[in-house]
Parts: C-alpha cells; sequence; structure tokens
C-alpha cells in the first residue's frame, strides 16, 4: 500500500488531543476536532478566528442552496445544490489593553486541544502573553447537545495570570458566513434582534428560500453594549478581571430548521431559548455525558494488546475506532427521515454535503447492528426522495427510477456526466439496502408500505437501461463506470451487471410474493404505478440471461477489455503525488489497469455468501495488487476479505489504515473533512472482518479471527431486540445474550443457540 502515517495527534484511549499548535495542520485539526448532533455540525475552528488558515464552518444538516449552471447536453444537470455554512455561533473577540488575541500574530504557550470521546466535549487552552508582558490563560469549550438537538453551548473562562485590569470581550451569532468554494454568502433577508435577553437571527438562503432561526443568550459580565449588525447580533463587555480570578462566559445556542417559516418560526425559536434557561451549561454538559455513557455502554468497542505484542499500536487501533465510532454516532442516529449521511458528514464543505451510494452500501449496517430505527429512517429518506430519482430516469431516456450519485434533497447535484450518467450504483445499492435491511430485521411492512415500489421503480430503470450486445446475444449496462472510478464508458462492468440482476431478481420476487400473499396491497400498488404482468416476468429475463465476464477458473474481468490495460505498479508513485486527482491529469488516469477502490471485491463483499472462497481468493490475490485505494472505502472491504481468506497480516494493516485513515492523515485531504461514510467501514471492519459476521445468507454466521497482536476483542451487536455480547479471544470466542431470551446462530458452520449464559466455541 503506497501511503503512509502522518502522526500527529496524541494516542489516548478515550481522547484525541493536540499538544503544541502547528499552524500548517490547522485545517486538518478543525476537521478531526468536529463536533455534530446530526441536526447541526461546527468543524474545529478557533472560536476567535484569527489570520490562521482555517475552514470556518458551522452547518445544519439539509441546509443547501442551489445555482444554475450553463445548459448543456440532455441529461446533464442545469442547476445543481451544495450545502452551504448556516449561522457562526462561535463569533468571538477577545481583546486585552487593545491587542486582539489572533494565534496567528499574538505571543502563546501551553496550547493544548483535547476531544473527550466519552462527554463529547471539546476543549482547548493555553496561556496568552501580550506584547506589554501580561499573561492571561484562556479556556475555551463547547459541545453540541445530543439530547435536545437544537442546542449548543460555549463556555470560555479566562483567568488573569500576572495582572489586574479589563478585558473586552465581543460575543456574537452571524449569518455573514461564507462559502469557500464560491467565496458567496447564500443568506439574505436577515433579520434579528440584540437586546439584554437574547441574540436573534433569522435567515433565508438566496435561491432555495429555506429558513433558519439562530440564538443565543450570553452570560453578561461587567459592563454589557448589544448591537445589530449586517447579519449579526452581538453582545459587547468591558470586564474587570482581578489577578489570579477566573471569569466564565457561558452561550447557549439554539438553531432551529424545521420547515417553519416568519413569525412562526420566530416563535418556536424563543420559546426554544426559554427552554435553555431549564439547565446550566453545566447541567447541560452533565446530561451530555449521561447520553453518551449510555452509548458506548452499548457500542464501545474493547481491543486489547496480547502480551508483548506492539502495545503502541493496539492503544492506536483502539483509539482510531473509538473515534470513528463517535463520529459516526454524532453525524447521523435517526433523528430526522430528512437527513441523510453525507459523505463528510458536517465537517467539512468537500463533496458539497452530498449523499452518496456509499449510504446504503456502506454504511447502514452499523445502524442495522447497533439501532435498526435510524436504518429503517435512512432507507425512508429513499422513499421520500423517490418521485424526483423518477424524473432522473426520464431525463436519461429511461423509465422507473434513477437515484442520484450526489444529492442532498433528492435531485441530482453532480454536474460530471461520466458520473451523474454513467453511475448505476445508488439504484442497485438502495435495493440492496431494502434487501439487508428486511434480511436483518425482519421487517416485512417495510416492504409493503415502501419497499416494494422502490424496488418496482429501480427494476424498472434498470431494465430500461439494459440491452444485448450484438456479440454474447446476452444482456449487460453499456457505457457505464463501475465503483473503481478510473475507467469511464466500459462495457459490462461485472459490479454493475451483477447488482443489476440481483436488483431484477428480488424486484420480482418481492411482487409476486405481495400478488400471492397480500392481493390488496399488491392491486394498490399496481394501480399507484401501473404496473403491467409483463415487466416482472421481462425483469426476471434480464437477470437470466445478464453477462458476468469471468475466466473458466472464476476469475472475474472488472469490465469488458479490463485484462487488456496497459498495467501500472501502484507502489512506483511517490507519497507527494496523493491525492492523484491533484497532481495527475484527469485522462492519464484512465489509462491503466489501477484501481481507484474495490469493484469485483466490492460484489463479493456484499453478497459474500454467495460465492466461494476459491472464487474470492482468485479475485482477491488477483485485485488487490492493483488498488491505488484512493476512495477511503476502499482499505476497510480489502481488510473483511483478508480476514475472510486467513490473509490476517494484510488484514490488520488495511484496519489500522482504515481506522485512522483521518487521524493518521493518510490520504493527505483530512483537511476537507472526515470521512464519514469510510468511518462506518471501519467499524463493519471490526464486525465483518475480525469477527466474520455475514449477514447476507439466513440468520447471522460468525468465523472469529483476532490478529495475532490482540489479546483480546470485545464488541456488542443488535439484532432483532436481542444484543449479542461477544468476547473473542486468541484460540476462542464466547457469546452471551443481554437482552432477548435465545437465539440461534452459525459459529465456523455449526448451529449453537445463544442465551443470557455464556457460550463459548474453539477457534477452527
Amino acid at each position: 500500500m503506497a501511503k503512509a502515517a502522518d502522526v500527529y495527534f496524541s494516542v489516548d484511549p478515550w481522547k484525541v488531543t493536540e499538544e503544541g499548535f502547528d499552524p500548517s495542520y490547522s485545517r486538518v485539526s478543525e476537521s478531526v476536532f468536529s463536533l455534530a448532533n446530526e441536526s447541526m455540525g461546527v468543524r474545529g475552528s478557533f472560536d476567535e478566528g484569527g489570520s490562521v488558515d482555517s475552514l470556518r464552518g458551522a452547518y445544519v444538516n439539509g441546509v443547501y442552496d442551489e445555482v444554475p449552471l450553463a445548459k448543456s447536453y440532455k441529461g446533464i444537470i442545469d442547476r445543481t445544490h451544495f450545502m452551504v455554512p448556516a449561522a457562526d455561533w462561535l463569533q468571538t473577540e477577545i481583546v486585552l489593553e487593545g491587542e486582539k488575541l489572533d494565534l496567528g500574530k499574538v505571543s502563546f504557550r501551553d496550547f493544548r486541544r483535547e476531544l473527550d470521546l466519552r462527554t463529547g466535549v471539546l476543549t482547548r487552552s493555553f496561556v496568552w502573553r501580550t506584547a506589554a508582558g501580561k499573561e492571561l490563560k484562556l479556556c475555551f469549550r463547547r459541545f453540541m447537545d445530543m439530547v435536545h438537538r437544537e442546542r449548543a453551548y460555549q463556555c470560555i473562562s479566562m483567568e488573569a495570570l500576572n495582572f489586574s485590569g479589563s478585558i473586552r470581550v465581543s460575543c456574537g451569532i452571524s449569518f455573514d458566513t461564507v462559502h469557500e468554494g464560491t467565496q458567496t454568502c447564500y443568506w439574505e433577508n436577515v433579520r434579528g434582534e440584540a437586546d439584554a435577553q437574547r441574540l436573534m437571527l433569522q435567515g433565508r438562503t438566496k435561491a432555495s428560500g429555506q429558513e433558519v432561526f439562530a440564538g443565543a443568550r450570553v452570560q453578561a459580565l461587567g459592563e454589557a453594549a448589544y448591537e445589530m449588525q449586517d447579519r449579526a447580533a452581538k453582545i459587547r463587555m468591558e470586564i474587570p478581571v482581578l489577578q489570579g480570578e477566573t471569569i466564565c462566559i457561558e452561550k447557549r445556542v439554539v438553531i432551529l430548521f424545521d420547515g417553519e417559516e416568519g413569525d412562526a418560526l420566530r416563535q418556536a425559536g424563543i420559546s426554544a431559548l426559554e427552554e435553555t434557561e431549564k439547565l446550566t451549561a453545566a447541567e447541560a454538559a452533565a446530561a451530555q455525558a449521561d447520553y453518551w455513557d449510555a452509548w458506548w455502554r452499548t457500542s464501545d468497542i474493547q481491543i486489547t494488546a496480547a502480551e508483548g505484542a506492539d502495545a503502541a499500536a493496539a492503544a492506536a487501533e483502539q483509539q482510531g475506532i473509538r473515534f470513528c465510532s463517535f463520529q459516526l454516532a454524532q453525524t447521523y442516529n435517526g433523528g430526522s427521515m430528512r437527513h441523510n449521511i453525507g459523505a463528510k458528514g458536517l465537517t467539512g464543505e468537500a463533496y458539497n454535503g452530498h449523499a452518496f451510494w456509499d449510504t446504503e452500501a456502506c454504511c447502514l449496517p452499523f445502524y442495522l447492528f447497533t439501532n435498526p430505527e435510524a436504518a429503517r429512517d435512512l432507507l425512508l429518506f429513499r422513499y421520500n426522495t423517490l418521485e424526483r430519482a423518477k424524473l432522473r430516469a426520464g431525463m436519461l431516456d429511461c423509465r422507473g427510477a434513477c437515484y442520484p450519485i450526489a444529492t442532498l434533497n433528492g435531485d441530482e447535484a453532480c454536474s460530471l456526466w461520466q458520473h451523474a450518467s454513467l453511475q448505476l450504483q445508488p439504484g442497485t445499492a438502495v435495493a440492496y439496502g431494502i434487501w439487508h435491511y428486511v434480511r436483518v430485521t425482519g421487517d416485512e411492512a417495510f416492504l409493503e408500505d415502501y419497499g416494494a415500489e422502490m424496488l418496482l421503480e429501480i427494476a424498472r430503470f434498470l431494465a430500461s437501461r439494459a440491452e444485448k450486445g450484438q456479440g454474447t446475444g446476452k444482456y449487460g449496462f453499456f457505457g457505464v463506470m463501475g465503483p473503481d472510478e478510473f475507467h469511464m464508458m466500459v462495457n459490462n462492468n461485472a459490479y454493475t451487471n451483477y447488482m443489476g440482476k440481483r436488483t431484477l431478481d428480488y424486484a420480482a420476487l418481492v411482487l409476486d410474493k405481495l400478488r400471492q400473499e397480500k392481493p390488496g396491497i399488491y392491486a394498490k400498488l399496481v394501480e399507484k404505478t401501473g404496473l403491467k404482468p409483463e415487466e416482472t416476468a421481462d425483469w426476471e429475463k434480464i437477470a437470466a440471461e445478464m453477462a458476468i465476464p469471468q475466466t473458466a477458473e472464476g476469475l472475474i474481468e472488472q469490465h469488458d477489455g479490463y485484462f487488456n490495460l496497459p498495467h501500472t505498479d501502484i507502489h512506483t508513485i511517490p507519497i507527494s503525488e496523493f491525492p492523484l486527482y491533484d497532481h495527475w491529469s484527469y485522462d492519464r488516469i484512465y489509462r491503466s489497469d489501477m484501481i481507484k477502490q474495490p469493484d469485483v471485491l466490492m460484489m463479493m463483499y456484499l453478497y459474500n455468501s454467495s460465492f466461494t472462497e476459491e472464487v474470492k481468493r482468485l479475485n482477491y490475490d488477483f485485485y488487490e495488487p492493483r488498488t491505488i485505494h484512493e476512495s477511503s472505502l476502499s482499505p476497510a472491504i480489502h481488510s473483511v476479505l483478508a480476514a475472510e481468506l486467513g490473509k490476517m497480516e494484510q488484514a490488520v494493516q488495511f484496519f489500522g489504515y482504515a481506522t485512522r485513515l483521518d487521524l493518521d492523515n493518510y490520504n493527505r485531504n483530512t483537511r476537507e473533512g472526515l470521512h464519514i461514510t469510510s468511518i462506518a467501514m471501519a467499524w463493519c471492519n471490526i464486525v465483518y472482518g475480525f469477527a466474520g459476521l455475514r449477514s447476507d445468507g439466513e440468520g447471522l454466521r460468525f468465523a472469529p479471527r483476532l490478529p495475532e497482536r490482540w489479546r483480546e476483542l470485545r464488541f456488542s451487536v443488535l439484532y432483532r431486540g436481542k444484543v449479542i455480547r461477544i468476547r473473542m479471544e486468541k484460540d476462542r470466542t464466547a457469546f452471551r445474550l443481554t437482552d432477548g431470551e435465545q437465539l440461534k446462530v452459525q459459529i465456523y458452520g455449526k448451529d449453537y443457540l445463544l442465551s443470557g449464559r455464556e457460550t463459548t466455541v474453539e477457534r477452527e
């Protein structure tokens, strides 16, 4: 693997710590120290701003604006939308005797920034020494309320170390926020109030017309004045301080985006602000700690190093997996089916806040086994945007529903035709997500109410997009781009064909079952969609005659002609040339057999039980050396398959990469935001990789394989209301139910009945 760790943060099992400040690493730190609570998120930028390089971003989930694009060919979008920064609620200015706090200019020492994963609190502290020699110790604390998700808190404490005097402090909220990519503020009609009770603003996005309320209560100290500026509300204070005295400024913030507008939104905001008075910041922080304590009790993954093993490596892996779990849990937890999971979550503006097919293919398992209601809500987002997917299919001269490759609201937002028009992964991933959700949860009612209709329209699209090849006489998808993304306009991409085949078969099966067992529901669906009897038969025919290019031994050709491409030795590429998109011309990337991320191996990960071990091994050995892992999703998928195939050294190497991708800045792009969907795959790396869980067959199957350098691995999964606690050791694994009475599972291919008593199975 031609990439290396860029180690910067201190290793601790429950904390991420930055000791001292490196301005060149500022944006990486901002991403790593991001906080969110699904409803809103904020990067770890400095409260006081300043001249340090920064992407200052506070975001509200689902808030976007849109702009027109130049007219182009049919099927290429002429309008796009993207996440925009919302109200900056951390705005702070501190002045001591005419000198303004700016860590890019002033003298300071003892800098420390720390994210506590047990409480969700971010703390930053340092001692500021002015030009006149006065020293002020500052501590900034913030957290996003996981219980009341419209709330956030900012606390600033200051201690005069060697002087008495006065400090000027300004605190505020502002919609004067600029989207970095376009250098534009997308907020207009900002109106508000600033008085002794509260700071309040209400803004509307320019084109999408979304309204957001932002309010704050600030504990006033000393002489205070309140003012409104353009798009901002502030309180200015002149605060007297005595040497050795510590003062604290507390800000309670409310951000509302709930579909209300005008005075109704304002009144809701006022009420929400009044509610914050019922708890002090300390009480809110205690409630926050209780929330995370309960979450960790059921969702923690514990790694213990083996005696004599590399304890430092195990400690880094422990920190990495907890960091991944923490970030994923705060990014999405099923609070609203209006939300999806953006590739960067709420941690940066790269990928424009868009959700991709990663949600169903890579993120869904985490929720299926920790929070199935949230998994259901993720799929309901797709149901609620089904009509827009149908419009998109029409733009591409097809029938049915074509889900977008990138979206916030259900519309296609990607203006790159080779991705938006050639990648069929979103639709087949949604279908896979439905199949996987129903298989794991047993929620047949979801199929009846929502899933069947989505499957029907996705199958319609695939049937209208598939064609017969003249030479083979078999069906396939022509002019596509598979998950690899380093090869475009190819024919018979194996992943696309295989996923299309499985989707068509599953859609036909579900509809046939409804027709036989729920004729009333089936009749309503036929009436709503205009389904014709011959359609399902057509889907089955296409699926049965789908081309899957492969050799007699089972080596699957990624797409027609792949085996004839020039070879690139990926290990000869210098680290300085990553990411490749920034250093290689676009067309150069497409001219070899180098792979961005697993393509053939991806379908073997998703439908694992459908391939023999021999076929998986043959294809892994061929494609792994050709994969550059330019996608953050790639290492974990390789690790899962490597563990299954007994390649434990590779599995552990890929796991370390996957779980510390952002902490160690492997791809040299953490500065743009965290890789949230890759973070979900790090969890899968543990559960599907080392525990060997498989959930694509009948029931659950386990085949635990503990890395040599670990003495023990502990974690839990939730399955149909039953909590399974798993303790893996070198030679044995213990299973126990803590909720639920009994559960039948397979372990190393043999049936076991789990209960409240521990079941121990020797490793095979």
